[in-house]
C-alpha cells in the first residue's frame, strides 16, 4: 500500500468516526430532550399537570366569593370541596384500574386508545351512566375553554382598553388555534410548569399588594348577606375544585397511574397555598367593595407588577385550555375514527373545528362572571362529584367490581356510605340551593347580557371610541 492510499484510508476512517460522533451527538440531544422536556410520564408530571388545572383565573373571583360568604365560611368551603374532590379522584383511580384490567389485559381495546372517562364509567357501571359522563363532562370542559378565552379579554383589557374586548377575543382565539400541534398530555411538562408559575407570582402578588395597600377607609366585612349570595359564592368554589373530570386523561398518561389518588392529594394542598393567603388579603383589604367586583384586578392598583400578573394569567388561561381541550380532543379524534390513526397530522388537522366551536362560543356569550356559578352547579356538581359516588354506588350494589391486592379493602360499606354522603350533600347544596341562587343571579344580570357584546360590563367611554 503507497501512501497515498493510506491517507485515504485514514481519511475515510476520519470521515466514519465524524459521522458517527454526530450522530451520537445528535441521539444524546435527542434522548435528552426527551427525557426533560417531550415525554413526561413521571408522578411529578402528573402533579405538575394536576396542579395547572385547578383554580386559575377563578383565583381572580375567590375574594368576591369571600365577600360574598365571609372569612370562615369561604375557608371552610375550600377545605370542604378540596376533600370531595380528593375522594371522587380516588374513586376514579379505582374504577380506572378496574376498566384497565377488564380492556387492557382481555386485549379488548387497541394498545393506542386512550382510554377517557365516560368509558371508564361505561365499563364499570354501565354504559346508561357513561353517556350521561359523556354529555355533562364534555359540556362542562368545553365551557372551561370557553371560559379561558373570556378570561384571556378581560384581563389584557385592565392592562389596555384601546381594544373592546371582542377584538381582544378575536386574537385569542387564533392563538389558541396552534394548540392542535401539541400531540398528547405526555408533551404538556413545560406548559404545566408554566401553569403553576402563572399562578403563583400571581397569588403572591395578590397577597402582598393587598396587604402593602391595606384595608380602604370605612372598609366593611359583612359576610353572607343573604342565601343568595352565599350559595351563589359556594357554588364557584365548587367550581374552583372542580378540575378532576380530566384525571382519567392524565392517569393514562402516567407510567403508574395507581399513584394519581396521592398525586391529586398534593396537588389540592397546594392549591390551598395559593387560594387561602389571596382570597383571605384582598377582601380583609377591600372588603364588601368586592361584591361588585368580580375580578379581583378591578381593585387592586396599577402597578407594573399588576400587568406581569396580567401577562401571567393570560399565559395561565393557554394552559388551562390546553389541558380542558385536550379531552374533547380525544373524544372528537374517536368520533370521526382518527384517534388509532400514527399520522399526527391528520389528527391535528381533526382538531381544527373543535378550536373554532370554543372561539365562536367565546364571542358569542362574552359573561365571565355569571357563567361561572352556573357551570358550578348544573354540570361540575354532576360530572366531577355526584354522578363518580353515585357510579360507585352502583357497582358496589351490583357486584360489578372486582378488586385485588391492597385497593380490596376499601370497597366496603364505609366506601359506599361516604360516596352517598358527598352525592347528596353536593345534589343538595351543590345543585339545588347553589342552581337556585346561581340561576337567581343570572336571571338579575341578564338585562346587562348581549350575545356578541363589544365590551361586557365595560364602563363608558367618550365619544369616538368603539
Amino acid at each position: 500500500m503507497d501512501v497515498k492510499e493510506m491517507e485515504n484510508g485514514a481519511l475515510q476512517i476520519t470521515e466514519e468516526t465524524t459521522s458517527q460522533r454526530e450522530v451520537r451527538v445528535g441521539r444524546s440531544f435527542k434522548d435528552v430532550w426527551n427525557a426533560v422536556v417531550w415525554h413526561g410520564g413521571s408522578i411529578y408530571d402528573a402533579w405538575l399537570n394536576a396542579v395547572a388545572a385547578q383554580v386559575g383565573s377563578l383565583i381572580l373571583t375567590l375574594p368576591y366569593t369571600f365577600a360574598q360568604m365571609g372569612f370562615w365560611f369561604g375557608v371552610c368551603s375550600q377545605f370542604l370541596y378540596g376533600a370531595f374532590g380528593c375522594w371522587t379522584v380516588y374513586i376514579l383511580s379505582l374504577f380506572y384500574a378496574e376498566a384497565s384490567r377488564r380492556t387492557r389485559t382481555a386485549g379488548i381495546i387497541h394498545e393506542r386508545h386512550v382510554l377517557q372517562y365516560h368509558e371508564v364509567i361505561s365499563i364499570v357501571a354501565g354504559r346508561t351512566l357513561g353517556k350521561v359522563v359523556l354529555v355533562f363532562n364534555m359540556t362542562a370542559l368545553t365551557f372551561a375553554c370557553v371560559l379561558q378565552l373570556i378570561a384571556c379579554s378581560s384581563h389584557i383589557y385592565y392592562m389596555n382598553s384601546n381594544w373592546n374586548k371582542r377584538e381582544w377575543l378575536y386574537l385569542f382565539g387564533a392563538l389558541a388555534l396552534p394548540i392542535v400541534l401539541l400531540p398528547s398530555v405526555h408533551n404538556f411538562r413545560l406548559a404545566s410548569i408554566l401553569g403553576i408559575a402563572t399562578t403563583s407570582i400571581t397569588s403572591a402578588y395578590m397577597t402582598v399588594a393587598a396587604l402593602q395597600h391595606g384595608q380602604v377607609g370605612q372598609v366593611r366585612h359583612q359576610g353572607p348577606k343573604n342565601l343568595v349570595e352565599f350559595f351563589t359564592g359556594s357554588t364557584n368554589i365548587l367550581f374552583s375544585f372542580g378540575s378532576h373530570g380530566l384525571c382519567i386523561e392524565l392517569m393514562e398518561a402516567m407510567w403508574k397511574p395507581q399513584k394519581y389518588k396521592f398525586v391529586y392529594i398534593y396537588a389540592v394542598l397546594y392549591t390551598y397555598l395559593l387560594t387561602i393567603p389571596d382570597s383571605v388579603s384582598v377582601y380583609w383589604a377591600y372588603g364588601d367593595i368586592l361584591l361588585h367586583r368580580s375580578n379581583a384586578f378591578a381593585v387592586l392598583p396599577p402597578s407594573k407588577a399588576k400587568n406581569v400578573c396580567i401577562i401571567a394569567m393570560i399565559l395561565h388561561q393557554y394552559v388551562a385550555f390546553l389541558l380542558n381541550v385536550n379531552p374533547i380532543f380525544l373524544a372528537w379524534e374517536k368520533l370521526v375514527g382518527v384517534h388509532l390513526s400514527e399520522r399526527f397530522l391528520l389528527k391535528a388537522v381533526a382538531r381544527i373545528p373543535v378550536v373554532m366551536v370554543i372561539w365562536f362560543l367565546a364571542l358569542a356569550i362574552p359573561f365571565f362572571g355569571p357563567i361561572n356559578s352556573i357551570m358550578g352547579a348544573f354540570l361540575i356538581s354532576f360530572s366531577v362529584y355526584i354522578i363518580p359516588s353515585v357510579a360507585f354506588m352502583k357497582a358496589y350494589s351490583r357486584k360489578q367490581l372486582s378488586p385485588v391486592g391492597p385497593e380490596a379493602a376499601m370497597y366496603g360499606r364505609l366506601t359506599y356510605w361516604i360516596s352517598a354522603f358527598v352525592a347528596v350533600w353536593v345534589f343538595v347544596f351543590g345543585f339545588g340551593f347553589g342552581g337556585f341562587a346561581s340561576g337567581t343571579m343570572f336571571i338579575r344580570q341578564i338585562q346587562s347580557f348581549g350575545f356578541f357584546d363589544k365590551c361586557y360590563q365595560c364602563p363608558p367611554k367618550p365619544q369616538g371610541h368603539y
